[in-house]
């Protein structure tokens, strides 16, 4: 447990093995593990609002495994693309500390998360309305997210001033990495979980496309809003 918080506080401040220009290798065992405990955290957090419930206790698991499955797997899906794209511009040889920064800056968000859970629980608890969580968790996920990009420059950073052409290469990450995320945010749900619904690790119409809905949604609002 020592070596953990010890680990956690070294990557917070960049010293030691997780120092910008370290050994790569070293490092991804502890980002996987901030990923994979901090997201759990937060994700049975974010899992109490409904999870609290007699006969509900088992979405807080649930939740607490899809957090870090989420990012885990959307990573994994876009990591061979991203190392292609790399290789094409002439950038393999940085490719193992661009991954680093990417595991990290991804570490960085769990560990943010994590530390909003208290801020979440006792959001809940003042303001147990469903639509409500599901925003104010977006606004979680959004600031952990911003905290996020420090440690994104902080590792990125000098790739980037190596050569412009990373700065290309990280863009194209953003892209792709959000067009994943979305979907597989969509096949994961739910995460707070409707208090009127059965709970379940995966809904019904799990596999839906993500992209259609939200079209589907905008029809549907402009519809509402045309004149008669």
């Amino acid at each position: 447990m020592r070596a953990f918080v010890q680990a956690a506080d070294d990557f917070l401040h960049a010293r030691g093995q997780f120092a910008p220009g370290a050994p790569v290798g070293p490092q991804l065992k502890w980002l996987v593990l901030f990923i994979v405990i901090f997201g759990a955290i937060y994700g049975a957090v974010m899992a109490s609002f409904t999870g609290l419930a007699p006969g509900r206790y088992h979405h807080l698991l649930y939740v607490g495994l899809k957090v870090p499955l989420l990012l885990v797997v959307t990573s994994a899906l876009c990591i061979p693309s991203f190392f292609v794209i790399n290789a094409v511009a002439g950038l393999r040889d940085d490719f193992g500390a661009a991954f680093r920064a990417l595991v990290a800056t991804q570490a960085c968000l769990t560990l943010v998360l994590a530390s909003l859970a208290p801020v979440t629980a006792f959001y809940y608890f003042c303001a147990p309305e469903y639509g409500t969580a599901v925003l104010f968790n977006a606004a979680m996920f959004a600031v952990a997210a911003a905290g996020a990009q420090i440690m994104m420059s902080r590792y990125y950073g000098p790739l980037i001033r190596r050569s412009a052409r990373h700065r290309t290469m990280l863009y194209s990450w953003f892209f792709v990495y959000a067009l994943v995320g979305i979907e597989m945010g969509w096949i994961l749900r739910p995460f707070i979980g409707d208090p009127r619904a059965p709970i379940a690790f995966l809904r019904s119409d799990a596999w839906g496309n993500a992209y259609v809905v939200v079209i589907r949604l905008i029809v549907r609002i402009l519809g509402r809003l045309s004149p008669l």
